[in-house]
């Protein structure tokens, strides 16, 4: 059994490593690239390619049309199969194009920005250059390249976050955010074309994808779905608030998303490979889901509610006092986004399991579920943004308590296991930052207080994380001193 189980830990652990480095520079690079763009341009300029994200992304899911997710669960995709998905994918995204450009006109008068038109006929070629790489990033996906993938992604956001901001140095405003998004998914195509052997053919055979289709459909519409309920609140305010409001939500959501997505990104590129693995044994696939669950709540909370701590001093001393109004609204965000993590283990586990059916129905309940609220919010009880997000965030919590539900159907894991694995980190992170927050409230500087906050409720956390012997942790830094030494 050792035999079996050694050669996917082992992998596994390159591939989160990979993965993480991959994340925390991505991260990294934005944050310094958000700052800068977030003191040339205003919460206006965020606001005009904000509302168009919804567009952007819905379209995107059209185009690949869960046939990424539909080829990494193959256990051994033939070129045959990458050919046929290329190009569908290259089809349906010059097919879509066509239907925006048409409907540009419809997106302005919807937001009453008549410069959308421009706008957003520019920022929809994003996904038809996209068609071309997707294929291609399923592969790496599937075999685990994490490297290169890492690679590829440090030079398209370095590449686009440069031009971006010699744009809105010039002035250029919103249009410095579109063409970041454009030369963000030309680098990354390129790279993709230089590392991965395989190339597509004139010989169109859409065979595998008619077989795919019954799986990928339902991946297509929780992809769909899941686009919807991360932008629906953006969507939404694009119609009822300013744009000016419209840009602190997008502001704060972004940064938001950012974090979590550091962790969230790091499980995605590894979760579905590995409990593809092992999904012919239960007890295996279950041991493996629950340490990828430890390793998430062991980064997940810490970030978070961390982010949640600092919020304050981190959008004074980056961005400014222009953007002082989306504090309020990123701390409501990330205390939500400590747990979206957990959406990456659980919706993987289904599609593991070859259940994209739960995997669709759940997150359609979750849809009409929030969007329901939010109006309901709005409309009978309350038209501050404040409240309506807040609402909202505790609603994306809560809605876990299915996707646990799903798991016990599937490999029988338990509330009381979840609780165990879980609630340890969330615990320890809540006291350290309690500490940290009542042992610097005395401070006024905004500078130290920042650095104050970061250092102390670290330390803290580093040490309950030692002093209880935490294995997921030890194991974690044992594999990063062993990469450190073999460099």
């Amino acid at each position: 059994m050792d035999e079996n189980i050694q050669p996917l830990k082992e992998r596994t652990g390159q591939s989160l490593f990979w993965s993480m480095l991959n994340n925390g520079t991505l991260q990294l690079l934005n944050i310094l690239f958000g700052i800068v763009l977030a003191r040339l341009l205003t919460p206006g300029d965020y606001g005009i390619v904000g509302v168009l994200t919804i567009f952007t992304l819905l379209a995107g899911n059209l185009q690949s049309s869960g046939f990424t997710q539909a080829l990494i669960n193959l256990k051994n995709p033939s070129d045959k199969d990458y050919n046929s998905v290329f190009w569908f994918n290259v089809i349906v995204s010059f097919a879509l194009y066509a239907i925006l450009w048409l409907c540009a006109p419809l997106i302005a008068n919807f937001f009453h920005q008549p410069v959308l038109v421009d706008v957003s006929r520019f920022v929809f070629l994003a996904f038809v250059i996209s068609s071309f790489g997707i294929a291609h990033g399923a592969y790496l996906a599937k075999n685990m390249m994490n490297r290169e993938i890492a690679i590829i992604n440090f030079v398209a956001l370095l590449s686009s976050g440069i031009v971006g901001v010699i744009l809105a140095f010039n002035g250029k405003a919103y249009w410095s955010l579109a063409w970041q998004q454009l030369i963000y998914i030309s680098v990354l195509n390129v790279g993709r074309y230089y590392y991965v052997s395989w190339h597509p053919t004139f010989k169109l055979d859409f065979g595998p994808v008619k077989r795919m289709f019954g799986f990928a459909v339902n991946i297509l519409f929780t992809n769909i779905i899941n686009t919807l309920s991360g932008q629906i609140l953006t969507f939404i305010f694009g119609r009822l608030f300013t744009i000016s409001q419209v840009g602190n939500f997008s502001q704060a959501n972004k940064w938001n998303t950012q974090a979590h997505t550091f962790v969230s990104g790091t499980l995605s590129q590894v979760v579905q490979t590995v409990l593809v693995s092992v999904n012919e044994d239960q007890e295996r696939q279950k041991r493996v889901f629950r340490k990828l669950m430890r390793f998430t709540s062991l980064l997940a909370f810490p970030v978070m509610l961390g982010l949640a701590l600092v919020s304050r001093e981190f959008i004074l001393i980056a961005l400014g006092e222009k953007w002082i109004d989306s504090i309020p609204l990123l701390q409501v965000l990330c205390l939500a986004g400590a747990f979206m993590p957990f959406y990456t283990c659980y919706q993987n586990l289904a599609i593991g399991c070859k259940r994209s059916d739960i995997y669709l129905w759940c997150n359609v309940g979750q849809i009409v579920l929030h969007i329901a609220t939010v109006l309901l919010v709005y409309y009978f009880i309350s038209q501050s943004m404040i409240v309506v997000v807040a609402v909202y965030s505790t609603l994306m919590v809560v809605w876990l308590a299915v996707w646990q539900h799903v798991a016990k159907r599937l490999i029988g894991l338990t509330w009381k296991e979840t609780f165990a694995d879980v609630a340890p980190f969330l615990l320890v992170s809540i006291v350290a930052f309690a500490i940290t927050y009542f042992a610097t409230s005395w401070l006024s500087n905004v500078v130290i207080l920042l650095c104050a906050k970061v250092i102390l409720g670290a330390v803290l956390y580093f040490v309950a994380m030692k002093v209880a012997h935490v294995k997921i942790f030890e194991e974690g830094l044992q594999f990063l001193k062993q990469k450190i030494s073999s460099k």
